[in-house]
């Protein structure tokens, strides 16, 4: 029985005069990697300037799958050209869209 109430007392006392010290743990969450999925669907089913949006579409789908495997390296490089793919379709896009606005109306002012 005595046994019992050292075990209780050191239990309950600390023996160190030190301040506790804490640990922190960083855990890291999983880095975001854009695959610019909607933004190459858009390219794909508006003008599609050279199929580029489709080919962006494409490496966006590739960008996805490496990202659900873990390879965030290869997710990044998919993503990386289907970001830059998705810029020319949408400047050709615009361009595209500029000259058949403007062809028409110049075309029928020459015939006025």
């Amino acid at each position: 029985m005595l046994k019992e109430e050292h075990e209780v007392a050191a239990l309950g006392e600390p023996h160190n005069p030190a301040p506790p010290t804490s640990t922190v743990i960083h855990i890291r969450s999983e880095t975001s990697v854009p695959d610019h999925v909607v933004w190459s669907l858009f390219n794909t089913l508006f003008m599609n300037s050279c199929c580029l949006g489709f080919i962006a579409f494409a490496y966006s789908v590739k960008s996805r799958d490496r990202k659900m495997v873990g390879d965030l390296t290869g997710a990044q490089a998919y993503a990386s050209t289907a970001k830059c793919l998705n810029i020319w379709a949408l400047i050709l896009d615009i361009i595209t869209t500029i000259l058949l606005i403007i062809i028409p109306i110049l075309i029928l002012q020459a015939y006025q």
